[in-house]
């Protein structure tokens, strides 16, 4: 007995540190219609809010490094939740105001490597603006965490 107390103490141990690492990130929809952070980069395992602190607003992802496993488009006005397990980048954005470039992206683990496939994503001429200019400021916030 004392053998399966000593084991469990021990794992449970190993699995703390790994807990603790996960951070929380909470976004806020602003008045202005935008993102309180448009560029996040994010720790796989991480988990992002977005917290509806203004009305008329969602999250709908576009693109991701798995398409078939992106999340599901939230409700307007509602707390919205996601914890991020695969690396790559993820541009999301709020359905009523993304034609007028409230997007946002997302970096997991400082993984590019679809960054190409974001690029591709057919876009209004505006909100194709606005994720060129996010795309800079991933990259550059990349380097400088290198």
């Amino acid at each position: 007995m004392r053998m399966i107390f000593t084991v469990f103490f021990i794992m449970t141990l190993m699995a703390i540190p790994n807990l603790a690492l996960a951070e929380t990130i909470q976004i806020e929809f602003t008045a202005h219609d935008s993102y309180s952070s448009e560029v996040i980069l994010i720790d796989a395992g991480d988990t992002v809010e977005w917290l509806p602190t203004n009305k008329g607003h969602n999250v709908e992802f576009l693109s991701g490094p798995n398409m078939n496993t992106l999340p599901k488009k939230s409700e307007i006005d509602a707390f919205y939740s996601v914890i991020f397990t695969v690396p790559g980048v993820y541009l999301y954005q709020c359905t009523p105001h993304g034609n007028m470039g409230m997007l946002g992206l997302i970096v997991v683990d400082k993984d590019f490597h679809n960054l190409e496939i974001i690029k591709s994503t057919l876009l209004p001429h505006v909100a194709d603006s606005v994720v060129k200019r996010l795309i800079k400021i991933a990259k550059s916030k990349a380097k400088l965490l290198q």
